[in-house]
């Protein structure tokens, strides 16, 4: 019965959950064979097929809905962090994933900087580049940027990558943060919020050493 009868066949396919993405571009990628018997329709081949053809999509459940109704929810892709490539602006997620190029920069959102020169000077930079790929160290960028104080993630405009242990921030009001590495980003996030608190009038903040903080500039 499941599969011969007329009224148990895929009739309607709905999307939700898009921020970006439009019903259009979801339910083409999705070609969810109407007309077919919902028992029969592979929901892993369409979660798949959508993940494959739209990057902006991290994830997809796939629901039959009976009588004759397939159920598309998205959870689209957030941006953490932005790269800029000529013109354009490509969004990375809270995964390290690059997965999507915009005309224009998506508002609020950090621009990443990797300064890491690949010269064979022997210099710290490159060593770093040897053994930290730039994947890498785009992850380690994107654990600042999740560490930061919502206060704080507010007023960053550039996370700046020297090397693995020297990240940096570029705040609004021409204001600085030495971060060094990716690693105690709560401690340092709680250092951060109170040294800024304690030296408001100061412009430039090292957290690098959470436990010896320090602040200069007015």
């Amino acid at each position: 019965m499941l599969y011969g009868s007329q009224w148990l066949r895929v009739e309607r396919v709905s999307a939700s959950g898009m921020r970006v993405l439009t019903d259009e571009q979801v339910l083409a990628a999705a070609d969810v064979p109407v007309g077919s018997p919902l028992i029969s329709i592979d929901t892993e081949a369409i979660e798949a097929r959508l993940r494959r053809k739209l990057p902006r999509i991290d994830s997809v459940d796939v629901i039959r809905s009976w009588p004759d109704e397939i159920g598309l929810k998205v959870k689209e892709r957030t941006p953490v962090l932005m790269v800029k490539k000529g013109g354009n602006f490509v969004e990375v997620d809270a995964k390290g994933v690059r997965y999507a190029t915009v005309p224009r920069a998506p508002k609020g959102v950090p621009e990443l900087k990797l300064t890491v020169t690949q010269s064979s000077s022997g210099t710290s930079q490159s060593a770093s580049l040897r053994r930290f790929r730039t994947g890498r160290l785009v992850r380690e960028a994107v654990r600042v940027a999740g560490a930061l104080p919502a206060a704080v993630a507010r007023e960053t405009r550039t996370v700046k990558v020297r090397s693995y242990d020297s990240i940096s921030l570029e705040l609004s009001g021409n204001r600085t943060v030495a971060w060094g590495s990716a690693g105690k980003g709560r401690a340092k996030a709680r250092t951060l919020t109170a040294l800024m608190k304690a030296a408001s009038g100061a412009r430039h903040f090292d957290v690098s050493v959470p436990t010896a903080p320090a602040s200069s500039g007015s």
